[in-house]
């Protein structure tokens, strides 16, 4: 994975909360923990859904200033450097691809923000620990993340991880954000479990969606240079992003676990859906081709 060394970053669309307190949570201990921490870790959509919310909607709070960030993240040179920097840039190629998609269906995109914690962190939609995992809160469309999750992806999950395993984690997440703004969310309600739930087709959908800009990262420019940001992806980037997407399958977190795998109490999909469904995104580069809930 290779930037373009010259090409500024946009800071503004990145929120660092890292160092700063989260608020009050309610995360049980025991058993209920360890079922948070093997069910939530695999990405998702608002942490209230495994019940590591407080309840309430809590407030976003202070976020450190977009020139702080800026100051550290300049350009994609600095992306080749530092992690959070390349989060960013991630992010910047994301918002531009989706905003140019968007735009070619006819659509109107409304941007996500992301945002960097450490530990907790209070959204719109509750306090969440870093637990969860990666998630994307509808309630105030923002994607969160504790960049120590990725050394969890590498470690407990087994993923060999590198750049653009961690790029894949992110435009899943932002694929989120495409769902809440087409209205796919809606379909989810109370189907929340099983191999064949709403919750697992809004996953796997994600997932698509993230292949769906891996096809078009290195030819979608950004509007500050006339350039793509991302200049080069590899065949081993490409296997990383699978390898990721089959490391945080249902079916691999629960035999990791507990030695067993139980399809009734999936939320994301297996292991070979999340690699299926990414891969179509890929291959086809067309959004219309993730519809998983047909």
């Amino acid at each position: 994975m290779r930037f373009d060394d010259d090409a500024p970053l946009d800071a503004s669309q990145v929120q660092d909360r890292r160092g700063l307190p989260g608020g009050r949570l309610t995360v049980g201990g025991g058993a209920v923990g360890l079922l948070t921490v093997l069910v939530a870790v695999v990405f998702g959509v608002d942490p209230a859904l495994f019940g590591v919310s407080d309840g309430a909607v809590a407030p976003v709070g202070r976020a450190t200033s977009p020139a702080q960030l800026q100051a550290a993240c300049r350009t994609g040179a600095d992306a080749e450097r530092r992690q959070d920097c390349r989060i960013l840039a991630t992010v910047n190629s994301l918002q531009s691809f989706w905003q140019a998609e968007f735009a070619r269906r006819q659509g109107q995109y409304a941007p996500a923000s992301t945002v960097l914690f450490d530990d907790q962190v209070s959204t719109a939609c509750g306090t969440a620990s870093s637990a969860v995992g990666p998630f994307y809160c509808p309630a105030d469309r923002r994607a969160y993340f504790d960049l120590g999750f990725f050394d969890e992806m590498t470690g407990r999950l087994g993923a060999q991880g590198g750049p653009f395993a961690e790029a894949y984690v992110v435009a899943h997440e932002y694929g989120h954000h495409v769902q809440n703004l087409t209205g796919t969310m809606a379909k989810v309600g109370n189907d929340r479990q099983g191999a064949d739930s709403a919750a697992v087709r809004l996953e796997l959908q994600a997932d698509c969606y993230a292949g769906v800009w891996t096809h078009h990262a290195t030819t979608t420019p950004q509007a500050s240079t006339g350039r793509p940001l991302i200049t080069q992806l590899t065949d081993q980037d490409i296997a990383r992003a699978l390898d990721a997407a089959q490391s945080v399958g249902d079916d691999r977190i629960q035999q990791r676990a507990t030695g067993r795998t139980n399809p009734e109490t999936w939320t994301h999909g297996s292991s070979a859906q999340r690699a299926q469904w990414f891969t179509t995104g890929y291959r086809t580069g067309d959004m219309a081709q993730c519809d998983t809930f047909d």
